[in-house]
């Protein structure tokens, strides 16, 4: 007995066997669905266990896309079944709206793995040690841009677009759109010129001397540069400004400078020599300073109330906070030497000369002051 008999025994017509196939349709696109995430849920469980990452990538990126297509082919197949039994023009939509829908999936699990793939790549957590993270952005751009560039050339294709005539007229209308994006295209490829000549990387501390710029750079995209200023504001800044202004990149310096003078009073002149050589000797012992560098200790002028020496040399790290504790170590030995050596640091003076006539006058006039206020105590006594 087939469905049709077995439908009329049940006293159902035409349009109850037909709903019936359509429930049918969606109840097993339903339980298909179920069954799939099901199994991909185990599959995850299990390919976490393993080393690789592009596994975990693909099954992550798949799950959606996946039930989504089996949910296109199930109503898609239960539209047909519809439409075989009506001539409303509606249904001759099917075919195309299917074809593109499937485009738009695969489009959108390919686009999110390569996020995916971007994200993991970048990553601490592998084995390898995270990639450089301006180059892994550079090509996930790059890469979905060009997934998206044919998906949509695919699809004006399936609506029966002739591909050949869209980039004809890509080509002439691109000088219009040229002129038109001049800016657009500028910091476009400004920021090209970032990711090729690599003058800064995200994560990097950069400024600028010639624009109030400075701060961590967040993210480069292909028209605006994300930079965290340190009192935490977001600045954006198009990319064709990095190609007419200099940047300085603190993060990739080598060591940090301690360039200090110091003032000694005169009158411990003749000390000066005594502690210039203990602070070049602290500073060659110190376990801070790279000896490998420039370490320079020198008495270098005579100041309008001090006699000046000063200290140029180079720690061997960069990270700032750590700088300034070792800084302020070596400036304490300084004092603590100057102390040793019974000298001590000088603070502007002036001394005034005054010529014999004039001190002995004064002399004579404070004289004078007193007696005339003793004078003036026994009169009220």
């Amino acid at each position: 007995m087939d469905m049709k008999t077995f439908f009329a025994e049940l006293g159902l017509g035409q349009e109850g066997v037909l709903a019936a196939q359509v429930f049918a349709l969606v109840f097993l696109t339903l339980l298909a669905n179920f069954m799939a995430l099901k199994l991909l849920s185990r599959v995850v469980h299990h390919i976490h266990k393993t080393e690789g990452f592009w596994d975990d990538v693909f099954v992550l990126a798949a799950r959606r896309p996946l039930s989504l297509l089996i949910w296109l082919f199930g109503l898609s197949w239960a539209a047909e079944l519809v439409a075989a039994k009506s001539e409303a023009a509606i249904f001759a939509a099917i075919d195309p709206v299917r074809e593109m829908s499937v485009i738009i999936i695969l489009t959108w699990f390919v686009v999110d793995f390569v996020k995916r793939g971007e994200t993991a790549l970048s990553s601490n957590h592998r084995p390898e040690g995270a990639m450089d993270a301006t180059t892994v952005m550079a090509i996930g751009k790059l890469v979905r841009l060009s997934v998206i560039i044919t998906a949509v050339l695919v699809m004006l294709q399936t609506l029966g677009y002739s591909i050949s005539g869209v980039l004809a007229f890509g080509g002439i209308g691109g000088i219009a759109i040229g002129f038109a994006a001049k800016d657009l295209l500028a910091n476009f490829f400004g920021g090209l010129m970032i990711y090729m000549d690599r003058p800064f990387a995200v994560g990097e501390w950069v400024r600028s001397p010639d624009r109030q710029i400075e701060g961590t750079v967040e993210d480069i995209g292909w028209r605006l540069t994300r930079i965290r200023t340190f009192d935490k504001r977001p600045l954006y800044i198009p990319n064709a400004t990095f190609a007419s202004i200099t940047v300085e990149n603190p993060s990739r310096m080598t060591n940090r400078r301690i360039y200090e003078t110091i003032g000694l009073r005169y009158q411990d002149a003749d000390q000066v020599g005594k502690i210039v050589a203990a602070v070049k000797t602290m500073l060659s012992k110190h376990p801070e300073i790279d000896t490998n560098q420039t370490l320079i200790v020198n008495f270098n002028a005579y100041g309008a109330s001090s006699l000046d020496f000063f200290i140029y040399t180079f720690t061997k790290t960069t990270d700032w906070v750590k700088f300034h504790v070792i800084k302020q170590d070596i400036l304490l030995k300084i004092l603590a030497i100057i102390s040793e050596h019974n000298a001590d640091v000088a603070y502007p003076t002036s001394t005034v000369h005054l010529p014999d006539p004039v001190r002995l006058e004064a002399q004579q006039s404070t004289q004078i002051n007193t007696n005339e206020h003793c004078t003036n105590k026994e009169q009220n006594a």
